[in-house]
């Protein structure tokens, strides 16, 4: 079992014995989109894996809460924020904008981009480094930005 995974099941036990429902709610929700990807796939998620469907979650909860701000509902949009919250408690620590950029410079110089048709290879490059500890679109702006 992943060191993730295992940290999700001791917070859901944490949440029950708290009866934080909110909580709870949303790690079950969690680890049931994770137990849901090892059925279908017969296999046992690594970290990077775990981090991947976790970011995924997060990016759905996003797009939601600024679907429910458009429609003029802020409880919705309070609920869906809370959740994303909830779940960037389980994430590594974020990257500051100068260690993004400082990333983004070594990526460029180590595949050699010099325009933006080379920006896949340097997300490629990136995508690693960033895993759970940067949003990916907001830093393929900044290499869009960079390269243009």
């Amino acid at each position: 079992m992943s060191a993730l995974k295992a940290t999700l099941t001791d917070a859901m036990k944490d949440a029950m014995r708290a009866q934080d429902k909110d909580r709870l709610g949303v790690i079950r929700m969690a680890t049931a989109a994770l137990k849901q990807i090892e059925v279908d796939e017969r296999v046992e998620l690594d970290d990077a894996r775990v981090l991947a469907v976790l970011e995924k979650l997060i990016k759905q909860r996003r797009e939601s809460a600024a679907a429910f701000e458009l429609g003029g509902r802020p409880e919705l949009v309070a609920k869906e924020t809370a959740e994303i919250a909830v779940l960037q408690s389980f994430l590594p620590a974020q990257l500051s904008d100068a260690d993004i950029d400082a990333l983004i410079s070594e990526a460029i110089s180590a595949t050699g981009a010099g325009s933006a048709r080379d920006m896949g290879r340097v997300m490629n490059e990136l995508r690693p480094k960033l895993a759970g500890r940067a949003d990916t679109g907001a830093v393929s702006q900044k290499v869009k930005a960079r390269l243009s």
